[in-house]
């Protein structure tokens, strides 16, 4: 009899009637949809990224690293002088140009333009000839040394890319100074930026927690906009022009206080600029921030 019951029981569990119901099932299998741009956020159903605003994906495919050629005319660039860069993003596949985008931050392609000695930092967004596949930017770079040009973009299909590559304008170039700290606070066209962080003395490789407080300059009421999509935005380069991350806020509503997160790879100097608008003016300030290695 005992033997009987036991049967019965395993038939029991191998039932249809005994399975999960399909309704759970189905939830385990639904698929996470993710923010292609913050990793971190990611949900069950389709919508936008609270941080970035971009739309959430269902998935996210494999990093492919896209190369980007870059033509200057007239080459070399010379100090002052006016230079047209054209930049071609390639397939690694197919080794075909790429065509299609999708918009991040109001834009097509970011462009970072910084010198050797931290001094010049510029944000902008080339011009996108679709018939060729190529975009094109108008400058002048104002002095003779090296300089790092960071192309952020995202190819559909694929995933965010940021491009670093170096560029040389020929000339006389003074050695760059060493960066001596400086957190601060900064003034720029209509705003006052203070800067706290906790921890006060950020570790390599730790969070950081980074607090700008905001107040108007020249004693108007406060007003903070949005600016390419984001309450702000953050470039950090290490002193060695190695590291560079770009990000926006981790909290912000508008207010006078807009939260970064941040992560230094490496023990050093990192000099930190953060653009906020105000009034449709663009305000940039640059903080000299040391990081410590945990010891």
């Amino acid at each position: 009899m005992r033997s009987f019951l036991l049967v019965l029981l395993v038939l029991a569990q191998l039932l249809p009637g005994q399975q999960q119901p399909l309704s759970e099932e189905k939830k385990e299998d639904e698929p996470d949809f993710y923010c292609p741009m913050d990793k971190d956020i990611r949900q069950k159903n389709p919508g936008r990224c609270p941080r970035c605003g971009m739309a959430l994906l269902v998935g996210i495919p494999e990093p492919v690293e896209f190369h980007v050629d870059l033509e200057l005319k007239p080459r070399p660039a010379r100090p002052g002088a006016p230079v047209e860069m054209a930049f071609r993003v390639e397939d690694p596949k197919s080794g075909q140009t790429v065509r299609q985008f999708e918009i991040v931050h109001e834009k097509l392609f970011h462009l970072f333009l910084i010198s050797e000695d931290l001094e010049y930092f510029a944000h902008e967004h080339p011009d996108f000839d679709e018939k060729q596949g190529i975009f094109r930017f108008r400058t002048s770079l104002p002095k003779a040394g090296a300089y790092r040009v960071l192309s952020d973009f995202f190819p559909a299909g694929s995933v965010p890319q940021m491009h670093v590559r170096t560029l040389y304008v020929p000339g006389k170039a003074e050695k760059p100074k060493p960066l001596q700290p400086d957190v601060s606070p900064q003034q720029s066209v209509n705003l006052n930026v203070e800067l706290t962080m906790e921890p006060a003395e950020p570790l390599a490789g730790f969070k950081t927690l980074m607090f700008f407080r905001l107040s108007p300059k020249h004693g108007k009421p406060f007003q903070l906009e949005p600016f390419l999509g984001a309450w702000g935005h953050m470039l950090a380069a290490s002193q060695d022009l190695i590291d560079l991350v770009h990000t926006h806020p981790f909290l912000a509503d508008g207010g006078p206080q807009v939260q970064f997160n941040m992560i230094f790879p490496r023990e050093g100097i990192y000099r930190v600029w953060v653009q906020f608008q105000s009034r449709g003016e663009v305000n940039t300030v640059a903080f000299n921030i040391p990081v410590k290695a945990l010891r």
